[in-house]
């Protein structure tokens, strides 16, 4: 557990800067799943979150490992929670929609070759 010096914070585990979960990110995870392939892996983030979100007031991140608690210092009806949804939503529903977001260094990059790791 940590403690509070003064009024301020210090170093609290999964909370706020130190690994909570930050909905605004959303749409960054969207654009990496559609760029690797892996649509099915935001189609379900979007899911999960689409039951969550609104109902809790659209707060700034969650709290926990898990995300599960709205964050101690959360502020609610944050404008880049409620972007963050709608862009990945967006880029979902028409994957065509990431190239509105897309970095000219990234129409010269090839795509990535997957393949196994040969650690298994």
């Amino acid at each position: 557990m940590s403690e509070c010096v003064q009024g301020f914070n210090v170093e609290v585990s999964w909370s706020y800067h130190n690994g909570g979960c930050w909905p605004t990110l959303l749409w960054l995870l969207t654009a990496a799943c559609i760029k690797t392939g892996r649509p099915q892996t935001a189609k379900r983030a979007i899911e999960q979150v689409e039951q969550r979100l609104s109902k809790d007031g659209w707060p700034e991140y969650y709290d926990s490992m898990v995300g599960r608690h709205i964050g101690k210092q959360a502020r609610k009806y944050q404008t880049w929670s409620i972007s963050g949804y709608l862009v990945a939503k967006l880029m979902i529903e028409n994957p065509a929609n990431l190239s509105l977001i897309s970095l000219e260094e990234d129409k010269r990059i090839a795509k990535p070759r997957l393949t196994r790791s040969t650690s298994f």
